[in-house]
This record gives C-alpha cells, sequence and structure tokens, in this order.
C-alpha cells in the first residue's frame, strides 16, 4: 500500500483560516455548539491563565462593554488583552494587546500549536482527532496567544449564546452579561428566557456577574441563585443617572458605596452607551481588590474609547453613520440615537441582513426615517439578497402607512451601494450603513468614497 504525501503544513495567518473553514462541513459559517472538543484540545494545550479574566456575553452592548472595560484599565497601567468578534476588515482584529491588534506573525504559532493538539499529538487523552468548526479553532488560538502576551488582565467576549460558546471554556473571575433580546433564536430558545438561560452560563460559582439589562429574564437571575455567583444587577447593587451635559454612577451602601459624579459621557455614542458604561464600571467594582482602578483612570477610559461600527459617524458631507445593528433590539437603539441627530433633509440606507434574522422587525423600526434604500448583497450563503431585501422593504411600505413608497435599488456589495447612495445624495443628507458587520466591514474594507463634484463643488 502506497503512502499518501502529508499535506502541506499551513504557513500564512490566510493560510491557517482557509484550513480552518476546509475542517468543517459548513465552512466559516459553521455553527456546532457544545464544549467537549474544545475542552479536549484545550487540555492538550494546557490552556490557562494566569491574569484575571472578565467575559461578556449579551445580545447588543457586548463588543462596546469590552471596549470600555478595555480603554479603562489601560488608562489604569494595566496591560490588557481583548478577544472580540467577529472582525469589521481584517481577522487580527479579534485579538487586541495593549489596544493594539496583534500581527498576523504573532498569531501564527498559536495556529499550528492548536493543529497539533487537535490531532492528538500533545497531551495524554489517548490521542484521536479532534474535529473543530472555524470559530472554535480560531478562538483557541487567541487564547493562546493571549495567554502567553504577560498580560494584566484579559477580556474575552463571546461569541453566541454563552453556556456552550467555546470562550466558556475558560473560568472568568468576572462575568458581565449585557442587554438581552431576541437573535440567534434557532440556536438560543425562542423567547428572552431561554435565551438569557445561555447567556447565564458564562457564571461562576462564588464570583462576580454584573448584570447591565435593565429588566433582566428571570432564567438569568435564577441561574444566579442556582451556581452560587455573586450578581451585581443594575438598579439594585448600582445605578446611573444623566442629563443632556454629564452623568453620574454609584453603588448602594452594601456594595461599598461607591460613587462617580460629573462624567463626560462615554466616547462612543449612543444613549444606550451609558447602560454598558454603567455594567463596566460595576465590574471594575468588583475586581477592585484584584486591579485597583483610580477615578481618573474611570474617567479617561470612558472618554478615549473607540469602537469602529458602533454609531461611528464619519466627518464630512454628507453626513455618514456607520452601525454593525444587525437585530430588532440594536435596530431600535439607532433609529432612537439617528432621531436624536437633528434635522437631515433626505436619510440615505445602505442595508444587507442576513435572511434568518427578523427582518420585518428590524426594517419596521426604522423604516419612517429613511427616504431612499440602497440594498445589498453580502457575500455569504445565510445572507439575504438585495433582490429579497427589497421584497422585504416594499412588503412594509406604500399606501397603507400614509407615505409615498421610498425609492429602492439593489448592488452587488456594501461598497457599490453607498457609492450610489453618495452620487445622488446631497451635501446636507444623512447617510446610514447598518445591517450586519459584513455590511460595515464592506464598506470599510474598499474605504469611504470620496464625495462627488456635486459635494465638492456645493
Amino acid at each position: 500500500m502506497l503512502d499518501l504525501p502529508l499535506q502541506p503544513h499551513p504557513r500564512t495567518l490566510a493560510e491557517w483560516l482557509a484550513h480552518c473553514e476546509r475542517l468543517h462541513p459548513q465552512g466559516v459559517s459553521g455553527i456546532e455548539l457544545g464544549l467537549d472538543r474544545v475542552h479536549r484540545v484545550a487540555r492538550r494545550m494546557d490552556l490557562r491563565f494566569a491574569c484575571p479574566v472578565i467575559t461578556v456575553a449579551g445580545t447588543n452592548g457586548k463588543g462596546s462593554t469590552c471596549a470600555m472595560l478595555e480603554s479603562v484599565y489601560e488608562e489604569a497601567g494595566y496591560r490588557t488583552g481583548l478577544y472580540t468578534s467577529p472582525h469589521l476588515v481584517h481577522f487580527e482584529e479579534r485579538c487586541r494587546v495593549g489596544r493594539t491588534a496583534v500581527s498576523a506573525s504573532e498569531l501564527e504559532p498559536a495556529f499550528a500549536e492548536v493543529e497539533v493538539a487537535r490531532l492528538g499529538q500533545a497531551g495524554d487523552d489517548g490521542g484521536g482527532e479532534v474535529r473543530l468548526t472555524y470559530f472554535e479553532f480560531t478562538t483557541l488560538a487567541i487564547l493562546r496567544t493571549l495567554s502567553r502576551a504577560g498580560l494584566d488582565v484579559v477580556i474575552l467576549e463571546i461569541g453566541l449564546g454563552g453556556r456552550l460558546d467555546a470562550v466558556n471554556i475558560i473560568d472568568a473571575d468576572c462575568a458581565v452579561i449585557t442587554s438581552i433580546d431576541l437573535d440567534h433564536m434557532a440556536l438560543l430558545g425562542p423567547d428572552r428566557e431561554s435565551i438569557g438561560y445561555e447567556k447565564a452560563g458564562i457564571m461562576r460559582t462564588g464570583r462576580p456577574v454584573v448584570v447591565s439589562d435593565p429588566v433582566p429574564p428571570q432564567s438569568v437571575l435564577d441561574r444566579a441563585t442556582e451556581v452560587g455567583a455573586d450578581l451585581w444587577r443594575i438598579g439594585k447593587d448600582f445605578h446611573f443617572a444623566g442629563d443632556k451635559q454629564q452623568w453620574g454612577w454609584a453603588t448602594h451602601p452594601s456594595r461599598g458605596g461607591r460613587r462617580y459624579s460629573g462624567m463626560a459621557y462615554p466616547g462612543l455614542r449612543g444613549a444606550n452607551q451609558l447602560v454598558n458604561a454603567a455594567g463596566v464600571l460595576a465590574a471594575i467594582e468588583a475586581l477592585r481588590p484584584r486591579l485597583p482602578v483610580t477615578a481618573q483612570a474611570v474617567r479617561n477610559g470612558l472618554v478615549l474609547v473607540e469602537l469602529p461600527g458602533r454609531f461611528q459617524i464619519v466627518p464630512g458631507q454628507p453626513t455618514l453613520v456607520l452601525d454593525v445593528a444587525h437585530n430588532p433590539h440594536s435596530v431600535a437603539a439607532l433609529a432612537e440615537n439617528l432621531d436624536a441627530m437633528g434635522f437631515y433633509p433626505t436619510t440615505h440606507a445602505v442595508f444587507g441582513a442576513m435572511a434568518d434574522k427578523d427582518l420585518p422587525a428590524m426594517l419596521g423600526r426604522i423604516l419612517p426615517l429613511v427616504d431612499r434604500w440602497f440594498l445589498c448583497d453580502l457575500p455569504l450563503p445565510r445572507a439575504a439578497t438585495a433582490a429579497a431585501l427589497a421584497g422585504r422593504v416594499a412588503a412594509l411600505t406604500g399606501p397603507a402607512d400614509g407615505r409615498a413608497q421610498a425609492p429602492v435599488s439593489c448592488h452587488e456589495s456594501p461598497a457599490a451601494a453607498l457609492a450610489a447612495a453618495v452620487a445622488v445624495a446631497d451635501p446636507a443628507d444623512r447617510i446610514v450603513v447598518f445591517g450586519s458587520f459584513f455590511t460595515v466591514g464592506g464598506v470599510l474594507q474598499q474605504g469611504v468614497p470620496r464625495l462627488s463634484a456635486k459635494h465638492l463643488s456645493a
């Protein structure tokens, strides 16, 4: 019997990512919940952290919460590591050390180590190859990279759900659960109670869990009691209040009575960011015995935080707003923030989304604000086509709502849709790009188009 030649070992990050896609039948979009396989490979790698770890779960607000935690701890002088997903343009965005994305060359050795462990060439569990999804493989590689980066604190964003997400193999020192709403219901359950139970899976016995959802599902509260977690609940253990100029935050006397007053608003725009910031301060307070933070670090960190694609306003004319809002709850927050921006003669929307989202609910909230639609295809099998989105928009508009039907056009990509919007928009108009990470990422990847001659001569 002839020996078959071995497949060449991937060398570059691009080759490793392609390899990860091939390992699972559904490639990069494949989802296979469960921790047994990831745990097995992690044990072979002896994966662990020597510093405090914070995990962040929730339907919306996870990325903003992670970015604020990173910014405050950096301002306090700590060396931070951050894992967040998905990325907007480059994969390396998912892994940051000291506020900076790591290089491909820093990630490549970790991918090789995961592959060795996955194939059963490490550890003492009897060997045997373990199948991993794209997310599981890349998560292990990033965790390994962070574990060897000499960090003071690690911040990990849960990818999907919580209980069965690959990130949850790490026993965090503090968990944060942000807002909980309806999304990924085919995997997480049909209602907030079911979804909340999955998110609550990141809690650990005797360790703090911050719940910043003002009205959390009962399943979250019950799970905290069941596992004996140290529950920090907004409105009970900590609260915030603000006006148009400043805001303040305080804990209940039973939690030490710490208070911050007269703070500037966080660097991330949007009224919803105060809720996220309140949860961040509670997590920082819960970990204060291990990671002391000064009041100045809190103030500076919240003001200086940056996160592309979260109600990001790009300078210039027409006004350009980029937001990764991709479910009804986040689109409602986007609509509220757009309402607060003031008057614009015309609002143009660049929109692309996954077909499995609750599109009628997403579109219904923002339709009254949009005067013209530029719908786009996205490069994923899960994505709705621009033509299908046009049908959704048409079904929700017209004589029934008392408004003339907004003009709709279809485009092959987010960049093409944005270019078309820029071509017809007046300088005083507003363009909003939303619906998916891939919609905003597709725009950022190509670069924001130059203003047309009409804008330059206006």
